[in-house]
């Protein structure tokens, strides 16, 4: 399933390059003007938060969109630009949301951390581990979250309580995505973050999520069968023959395939 998933998303992000880099001009713009731009101007400090702030907020925003709107690619279908205003009213909600906890976890860890370090001792030491693995059992689960509703629906609870429920089910898979990801956004750094860009990271999530879900519409189809040995080539079948086989002529020039 994992040399599958690098396929797909591959393929469909090349399929779909102009739309994930015209999805990461925005990041680009948001970061360019909201923190870049305070800091050369020298504005004052209380105007250069607000900017960094209100960039954050659009940020997240976009973010989600970019998940609702990439869940047609990962579907096979297209993303127009007609798509866009309708997947930015799904998802301003569940955005802000999804930013909203970001910011929660990151306070209670960089202040909780330290905090409990400075106590020294065995409890203190026993605070920060449990904290610290905490955010990070929650990081890796929520970045189902958005995937998960934007496919499936639902309010803000089932759907955290689902992606928990994901990670904990799919731990390893779980810390992949995460780092597939991680090196996805440093490679971006070579391409001024236009390819693949957190817009080519969300592609990546909607994708690992259509794949995932396949193995519990198996199970439910399959009650009793072993939970960790899934005929993935059989329940990847239809896919396979849909991404199909491509050449590196015919990535560059299909019209001449």
């Amino acid at each position: 399933m994992i040399g599958f998933f690098f396929k797909k998303t591959f393929f469909d992000g090349w399929d779909n390059l102009f739309t994930l880099v015209l999805q990461n001009v925005v990041f680009v713009a948001l970061a360019a003007l909201g923190l870049l731009l305070p800091a050369v101007a020298r504005v004052p400090a209380p105007v250069s938060y607000a900017a960094a702030l209100l960039a954050i907020v659009a940020g997240a925003v976009w973010w989600s969109t970019c998940v609702y709107a990439l869940n047609e690619v990962a579907d096979f279908h297209s993303v127009k630009m007609a798509d866009i205003p309708a997947a930015l009213r799904s998802s301003i909600g569940p955005g802000l949301q999804l930013g909203a906890i970001l910011v929660v976890l990151w306070l209670l860890v960089s202040i909780g951390l330290p905090f409990y370090l400075s106590h020294g001792g065995l409890a203190g030491a026993l605070a920060a581990g449990v904290l610290f693995w905490f955010g990070l059992t929650a990081l890796l689960s929520l970045q189902y979250y958005l995937p998960l509703r934007s496919r499936l629906g639902g309010g803000f609870v089932k759907n955290i309580r689902k992606s928990f429920v994901f990670f904990f089910d799919n731990p390893l898979f779980s810390v992949f995505l995460a780092l597939y990801n991680a090196v996805s956004l440093a490679l971006s750094g070579f391409l001024a973050f236009l390819i693949p860009g957190l817009a080519g990271i969300a592609l990546a999530l909607d994708e690992a999520v259509r794949l995932r879900l396949t193995k519990y519409d198996w199970l439910e189809r399959n009650p009793g069968a072993p939970r960790r040995a899934l005929p993935w080539d059989e329940l990847l079948a239809a896919d396979s023959e849909l991404v199909g086989k491509r050449t590196l002529k015919g990535m560059i020039f299909p019209w001449k395939e």
